[in-house]
């Protein structure tokens, strides 16, 4: 199964042009002209084009690997899966538990909702618009997920997630022989190691941690999709994040990036 890199350069619907730098030669960016509407309308678009990739590398049997500036990417990258007859375990690491709704969030930040969506949770226009159904909660390893908001943290721990807070303790379970997608908000790592962050969480695994956790999961042999949530291209310490975030990516999908 051979890795096919998506690159999404855009946080939300805004594009971000220190992310698209990244291109290589034999990747698809996913760069759509976007037009003066809603935020939901144009991510809508630019969803809607990763949906179609996904799709196209998973029913090939190689192996879609999502490069994106946000969390929200995950909607299509479910659809994508789905179109091709996957319904993947998701483990999601990330300091945040993005399992927000309306209800609970102090901001009303879309970005905090992805999770949640997911699981038909909240917001469901994303899901909707590819008439895709809500994975189900007992399919998702949320792990680490440091810094939950009062009402998101509730949410959580009645919810029928497994929330390992301990990354580390992924390495006791026994994955199922079932297809795995896997999803890195690069946000889990130390901000110390990883600082260009737009929510820095203190704490964190570190980058050897993370990386013997990643080579656990591939020696699985099941790792069906891959979603990389991207450090911030325009803040200090931007190189360095990079670096250690690709190193990682590197371990997961064996395919050279940096």
């Amino acid at each position: 199964m051979k890795s096919k890199i998506i690159l999404t350069p855009y946080f939300l619907d805004a594009h971000l042009p220190g992310l698209e730098v990244l291109k290589k030669w034999d990747w698809i960016i996913n760069r759509e002209p976007l037009p003066e509407d809603t935020v939901m309308t144009r991510m809508s678009i630019l969803h809607a084009a990763l949906a179609e990739a996904v799709a196209k590398i998973s029913l090939a049997g190689d192996m879609p690997v999502s490069i994106a500036g946000d969390c929200c990417t995950t909607i299509a990258m479910l659809a994508g899966l789905r179109r091709s007859g996957i319904n993947p375990l998701l483990i999601w690491f990330d300091a945040h538990g993005d399992f927000n709704t309306w209800d609970t969030s102090p901001s009303g930040f879309l970005g905090g909702m992805p999770l949640a969506m997911l699981v038909g949770r909240g917001e469901q226009i994303l899901l909707e618009a590819w008439d895709v159904g809500p994975l189900a909660e007992e399919r998702i390893i949320l792990t680490d997920g440091r810094d939950l908001d009062p009402g998101e943290r509730e949410l959580v721990e009645k919810s029928l997630l497994t929330h390992l807070e301990d990354t580390r303790e992924l390495m006791d379970i026994t994955m199922p022989d079932q297809p795995l997608w896997i999803h890195f908000d690069t946000d889990i790592l130390d901000p110390v190691e990883v600082p260009a962050q737009n929510y820095p969480a203190p704490g964190g695994i570190q980058q050897e941690e993370l990386g013997k956790i990643f080579q656990y999961l591939v020696d699985t042999e099941n790792i069906a999709a891959i979603s990389l949530s991207s450090w911030a291209p325009v803040l200090p310490g931007a190189e360095k994040s990079k670096e250690v975030c690709l190193g990682l990516l590197e371990i997961l999908c064996n395919v050279k990036i940096l």
